[in-house]
C-alpha cells in the first residue's frame, strides 16, 4: 500500500514499468530458483500492478503474503506447485487485506498454519497505543485485516526453516506496527512487504502506522548488506542501499517541509498536506494528510513541535 504519489527528484530509483503477468509462477530473480512469484490481479492506485505473492523453497514450500480473498489467485498459488510439492506454511508480512485476507482460505485448503508477528495492532508504540485508546476519530484504517489471528506468532530475530530454506524475521514496523520483513538465508534477498517497495514509498496512517518507527526500520535495513529486496508490490529492488538512502532522504525532506510550513503559524495535518502535496490529485489528499499526521506525531515525540489541545488528526500543531 503506497504513500500518496509525489514528484521525485532526478535520482528517483523507482521502477514503474506496468508490465505484469497475472496468475502465473515466475522466477523474479535469475539464478534463485528457490523463489517463485505469482501476481494477483488487484491493481489499484495503492497496489500498483497488484499484490506479489511468493513461494519459497522446493518440496515443502512457504507462501509469503497470499494476497486478498481471491479464488483465482489462491488457485494460481496452489497451481504453481510442482508434483510432490506442498505448502507447509503461510507467512504474512502484515495484516492488510491485499496481503492477508486469503491466508485462512489457503491455509485451510492445504492444511498449513498461518504465521505472522501478531494480530492487527501488535507491536504499537506507547504513543500510538494511547492515541488508539483516546477514542478520537482517526480516519484511515482502510484495508485493515482485523479478523486475522495467526496460528503462530513470529518474533524479531526468529528463524523459520523448511527443507531447503530459512527465513529470518526482521520486525520492520512503520507501515503497520506488526510488519515484518523476511531475509532468505544465504541469498542476500529480503521480502520487504510494504516497508520498501519497488514503485513508491509506503503509506503511514496512525495509530497502526508510525512514521518514527518506519524511519527506524529503514535505518535498520540500511545497516544490513542485502543485495535484493523482493517487495509486496512492484519490481525487485536491485540496489537496496540506494533505494533506502533515497527513501530516508525523502522522508526527512517531508519532515523539513512540514516544519517550514509550521513556521508560518499553527496548522492541521490536512492544511499542511494541501500546502506540501501541491501536485497531487485532490482525491488523494486525505491519504496525504495521514502521512503528514504521522510525521507530526514523530516531530511531537522528538520535541520539535507541540499540539494544541488533544492529539487528533484535526488538531493544530505548531513549532516548539
Amino acid at each position: 500500500m503506497s504513500e500518496t504519489p509525489a514528484p521525485e527528484p532526478a535520482s528517483d530509483p523507482f521502477d514503474r514499468n506496468p508490465a505484469v503477468a497475472y496468475g502465473v509462477a515466475e522466477e523474479p530473480v535469475p539464478g534463485l530458483p528457490l523463489v517463485r512469484r505469482v501476481t494477483c490481479r488487484n491493481p489499484s492506485p495503492m497496489t500498483f500492478t497488484g499484490t506479489r505473492s511468493y513461494l519459497v523453497g522446493r518440496g515443502e514450500v512457504a507462501v509469503i503474503d497470499p494476497g486478498p480473498m481471491d479464488a483465482a489467485h489462491l488457485g494460481a498459488l496452489t497451481g504453481a506447485l510442482e508434483p510432490g510439492e506442498r505448502i507447509g506454511r503461510v507467512i504474512l508480512t502484515h495484516t492488510h487485506v491485499d496481503h492477508s485476507a486469503g491466508a485462512r482460505a489457503l491455509a485451510a485448503a492445504v492444511g498449513a498454519p498461518v504465521l505472522a508477528f501478531g494480530p492487527h495492532g501488535a507491536g504499537m508504540s506507547e504513543t500510538m497505543r494511547r492515541l488508539a485508546a483516546s477514542g478520537a476519530d482517526l480516519g484511515g484504517g482502510e484495508g485493515a485485516d482485523r479478523a486475522l489471528a495467526p496460528d503462530v506468532a513470529l518474533a524479531d530475530g526468529e528463524v523459520v526453516e523448511g527443507d531447503d530454506w530459512a527465513l529470518e524475521v526482521i520486525h520492520t514496523p512503520g507501515h503497520l506496527s506488526n510488519h515484518v520483513s523476511l531475509a532468505l538465508a544465504g541469498t542476500g534477498a529480503v521480502f520487504t512487504g510494504d516497508t520498501v517497495m519497488g514503485w513508491a514509498t509506503t503509506l503511514v496512517s496512525p495509530p497502526e502506522g508510525d512514521m518514527a518507527a518506519l524511519m527506524g526500520s529503514l535505518h535498520r535495513l540500511r545497516a544490513r548488506e542485502d543485495r535484493m529486496f523482493l517487495p509486496g508490490h512492484g519490481h525487485p529492488v536491485t540496489d537496496p542501499a540506494a533505494m533506502l538512502d533515497h527513501q530516508i532522504a525523502h522522508r526527512e525532506a517531508r519532515a523539513a517541509a512540514i516544519r517550514n510550513a509550521l513556521a508560518d503559524g499553527p496548522a492541521t495535518a490536512r492544511e499542511l498536506a494541501g500546502r506540501i502535496y501541491t501536485d497531487v490529485d485532490p482525491a488523494l489528499l486525505p491519504a496525504a494528510a495521514r502521512n503528514v499526521f504521522a510525521t507530526l506525531i514523530g516531530e511531537l515525540d522528538a520535541g520539535r513541535a507541540t499540539v494544541q489541545g488533544t492529539l487528533t488528526p484535526g488538531a493544530r500543531f505548531r513549532l516548539r
